[in-house]
């Protein structure tokens, strides 16, 4: 036993040769015995600055990555690792630190505040006798209060344990989270919301179930989208044609923590990610994103039907911050061959007061919501934009969208256009954002650039800018595969993507009272987009495809440029043989293209001119929607270089009013007239733009 002893004594000796002065002449000193103080390698400037950076993109570094910054700086890997460590640490410390603080600044003013209410009980009086209230009232009062603190208590222990397994780092004590702390101040102001209750037994118990799953799954898709929204590669790569930036799936379920479980059988996933600066300031961009009329008039072109169902939460103060609400949307291709996506999904909105960004942020219910089917055909993972505020009244609008989708009923002449993301994408989205704020900000502009053969007022060219938003609105609404639009397919030859409906208005102001009869089809064009945008909005080749014009010009009294774009625009013409008046709107943006008209009668129109509410006016329009067949492998932003090359698709819709009354029936002699002009019209367009073969 003593061998061993000694021999273990040796091997420590000879472990710590290096940093013992075995050439003392003295042994036995303990001086000579203790360890020399170890040297502590202090990092460059530069290593520093490169983890700094990389932390912020990516603080928990694998294997690879700490290998290869650890060559790039010239340094081991185990010092990186104990660096990120010791980072994550401290980061740790200071947030802490600054909610402890924050925490106790919130406890100050509770306890100010519960010192206000016991002397007010002190001083309360009887409302029957006026005489000082009894004690046992009180007390009882006291001892409501501690039961109703003891279950806020608990609920906030509860939503932070959640948090912390949402956010994915552990908290010391649950009430200093900096998530338990927001979502005990948020769960404060929905407690204050009027809240639409869903009919459920045990009311009560259910509706703050409800509520409490609604802010948990809400706050974790913030979470998870922010960290999105910062990430760059390998989780965001380049698609195949270098035009957009895709999501790569297995780098996400690796990384983040998800929301919900594993893609449903039978569903694909869609995601795509981009960035744009518009002209409007982040709370304007917010007051369009959390208003569901609003948000769904804007985006006419991807929303066909919207509507709020319930409001958890209006937020705090008097804007959108942490307002939480309960949407069902219908998205859509303007083609009546590709089938809509209905999502029941959570709108959250919240701001960042350290550098003045916000999120909105969507995220499906999936059975959460009492009237939300357990099978949808669109399922939202958390997606949405962060909108930071810029100089100028502009901001900068980072979107993602992220979906579960059915794979199956799209058009083939569809599916390459919606595979790319250009159909329901975020290119999409903020496409269609930039556009309506170059719009906002032609018409708040004192004078427009704006051509008219008489006199023009500045409330008159504004009135005929609303007039043309409405009608575009309202023809993306009546051309799509919306369950609110009942199409029937037409049999024939050549009559297999031909649709027909019929709608009798009888109060609806904004249309003619009637009987109403529209008629739409969708096919491919070997045409660039943007050629046949040109050839569409053009007054002086309106006879080659217009069959009503009966081959005579039309003579242009109004224009007005509604964007920066070339063609965006709303025009005014009139026949020169029949003197009809005709409404027109041209839009066009990097992703899609509408040429949309309708006729307008004279004292309609002077009295819009004067300053009249356009909102009022009957139109009835029709037009042509066109997108790109697919990506088109160019880089660009603008039109001419997004839609100057590859295919077109073209969907053509005509309505007309059949008969006054709106009562009467379709007779299947108007469904023929209808479908012989819209196939005249097609072949028309065809005949000018396909050349001939030789």
């Amino acid at each position: 036993m003593m061998n061993s002893n000694m021999s273990e004594e040796d091997d420590v000796r000879r472990t710590r040769g290096e940093e013992i002065n075995s050439d003392s002449s003295n042994s036995n000193s303990i001086e000579d015995q203790r360890p020399k103080r170890k040297r502590y390698h202090r990092h460059t400037p530069r290593q520093i600055q490169e983890m700094e950076a990389f932390f912020k993109e990516c603080p928990h570094p694998d294997d690879r990555q700490r290998k290869e910054l650890s060559s790039e700086l010239g340094m081991q890997p185990l010092q990186v690792k104990f660096w990120f460590q010791n980072k994550r640490t401290q980061m740790k410390t200071q947030h802490e630190h600054q909610e402890n603080t924050q925490l106790r600044s919130e406890n100050e003013k509770l306890r100010a505040e519960n010192m206000r209410y016991r002397e007010a009980l002190s001083n309360a009086s009887c409302p029957t006798c006026g005489g000082p209230t009894p004690m046992a009232e009180a007390s009882f009062h006291q001892h409501q209060l501690r039961m109703e603190n003891a279950r806020l208590r608990e609920e906030i222990d509860h939503i932070s344990a959640v948090a912390t397994n949402y956010v994915g780092r552990p908290f010391a004590n649950p009430t200093e989270a900096p998530s338990a702390s927001t979502l005990a101040s948020f769960k404060r102001t929905c407690r204050a919301t009027d809240l639409g209750r869903p009919a459920m037994d045990n009311a009560g118990q259910d509706v703050d179930r409800y509520r409490l799953m609604a802010i948990e799954v809400a706050v974790a898709a913030t979470e998870e989208v922010i960290r999105i929204a910062q990430v760059g590669d390998p989780l965001w790569v380049p698609s195949m044609d270098r035009n957009a930036t895709l999501l790569n799936e297995e780098e996400y379920l690796r990384s983040f923590s998800r929301v919900f479980d594993l893609k449903l059988d039978g569903f694909k996933c869609e995601a795509s990610r981009e960035s744009v600066v518009v002209a409007m300031s982040a709370p304007k961009v917010i007051e369009i994103l959390m208003d569901v009329e609003k948000w769904s008039n804007v985006f006419s072109g991807v929303v066909s039907r919207a509507k709020h169902m319930q409001l958890i939460s209006s937020g705090v103060g008097e804007n959108y911050n942490e307002a939480l609400q309960v949407m069902n949307a219908e998205f859509h291709v303007p083609s009546p061959l590709v089938p809509t996506r209905e999502s029941y999904f959570l709108r959250f909105c919240k701001q960042h007061l350290t550098d003045d960004t916000w999120t909105v942020v969507d995220v499906s219910l999936d059975g959460l919501h009492s009237a939300t089917p357990q099978l949808v055909a669109c399922r939202r993972r958390p997606s949405g934009c962060v909108i930071q505020d810029m100089p100028n009244g502009y901001s900068k609008v980072t979107w993602m969208e992220h979906v579960e989708v059915e794979d199956g009923g799209v058009h083939n002449i569809y599916k390459p256009l919606i595979t790319a993301g250009l159909a329901f994408g975020a290119k999409r989205w903020v496409a269609i954002l930039d556009a309506h704020s170059q719009r906002l900000q032609r018409a708040a502009a004192p004078k427009a650039d704006v051509t008219c053969l008489g006199d023009d007022t500045t409330q008159g060219w504004k009135s005929i800018l609303k007039l043309g938003e409405r009608m575009v609105t309202r023809f993306c609404s009546g051309v799509n595969a919306s369950t609110g639009n009942s199409w029937t397919t037409l049999s024939g030859n050549g009559s297999e993507n031909v649709r027909v409906m019929t709608r009798n208005n009888m109060d609806d102001l904004s249309m003619p009272v009637g009987l109403h009869l529209t008629i739409a089809t969708s096919f491919w064009l070997p045409i660039p987009p943007k050629k046949v945008f040109d050839f569409l909005r053009d007054p002086h080749t309106r006879n080659k495809w217009d069959m009503l014009s009966n081959g005579g010009d039309v003579e242009e009294m109004m224009q007005i440029v509604s964007g920066k774009e070339i063609g965006n625009s709303v025009a005014i013409y009139q026949s020169a043989t029949s003197r009809q008046t005709t409404l027109l709107e041209s839009r066009t943006d990097p992703t899609a293209s509408y040429v949309v008209y309708a006729p307008i009668d004279m004292v309609c129109l002077n009295a819009i001119l004067g300053g009249g509410d356009p909102s009022s006016i009957p139109l009835l329009p029709s037009g042509f929607a066109i997108l790109p067949d697919g990506p088109t492998g160019s880089q660009g932003r603008g039109m001419a270089a997004e839609a100057d090359s590859g295919g077109s698709l073209l969907t053509v819709a005509l309505q007309v009013l059949v008969d006054p009354s709106p009562n009467a029936k379709v007779s299947l002699g108007s469904i023929t007239v209808a479908n012989n002009l819209i196939s005249c019209t097609v072949d028309k367009i065809k005949n000018a733009l396909i050349p001939k073969s030789s």
